[in-house]
C-alpha cells in the first residue's frame, strides 16, 4: 500500500523588477513558457502552456526534454495580484499526488522579494522506514529547492531582456 508524507520547500528571490511584472510572469501563458517548469535540455518547439489564470481555473504545461514530454498540472486557488498566488502542482505520469505552491511577494525600495513555499506530498510504500522516509523527504525538498532557483534565475534572464 502506498502512503504518504510530507514536507516544505521553501526558496526566496529578490527581483529589480517590480512585484506586478514578478507576478505576471507568472500568469502570461506566452512569458511563463519562456521560464516555468523549462530546464536546459528544454526543446523550445516542444513547450506548451494552457492556462485559465483565475481562481478555480487551471493550468497545463508540457515541457520536451529529449524527446519525452513532461506534463504539469494543477488549478490557481488564489490570486490576489501582485502579492499572492496558490496553486496545485502535480506530474501525473510520476505520481497522483498534488502539492500546493504558494507565492508571496513583497515590494522592495528597488523590486520586489518573492518566497515561493511548495507543500510537497512525497509517496512511499507501507514498508519503507522512518530512516528512509526522512531520507526520502529531505532528497524532494532538495531537488525542488534547487529546481525552483534555477527557474528565478530563468525569470530574472527573462524580465531583464524584456523590459
Amino acid at each position: 500500500m502506498t502512503r504518504h508524507a510530507h514536507v516544505k520547500a521553501q526558496v526566496t528571490h529578490r527581483f529589480k523588477a517590480s512585484p506586478e511584472r514578478v507576478f505576471d510572469a507568472w500568469l502570461n501563458p506566452e512569458f511563463a513558457t519562456r521560464w516555468l517548469f523549462t530546464s536546459p535540455t528544454s526543446d523550445p518547439a516542444g513547450r506548451r502552456m494552457e492556462m485559465d489564470a483565475r481562481v478555480g481555473g487551471s493550468y497545463t504545461i508540457v515541457d520536451r526534454r529529449n524527446g519525452t514530454d513532461y506534463i504539469g498540472d494543477g488549478e490557481y486557488e488564489e490570486i490576489d495580484r501582485p502579492h499572492r498566488i496558490v496553486f496545485t502542482f502535480r506530474m501525473a505520469q510520476f505520481s497522483e499526488a498534488i502539492d500546493r505552491v504558494i507565492i508571496e511577494i513583497k515590494a522592495l525600495e528597488s523590486g520586489c522579494e518573492l518566497t515561493l513555499t511548495q507543500e510537497i506530498t512525497v509517496p512511499h510504500e507501507d514498508s519503507a522506514s522512518p530512516k528512509q522516509i526522512q531520507e526520502m523527504l529531505a532528497a524532494y525538498k532538495g531537488s525542488t529547492e534547487k529546481g525552483w532557483t534555477k527557474m528565478f534565475k530563468a525569470l530574472e534572464k527573462q524580465l531583464a531582456s524584456h523590459q
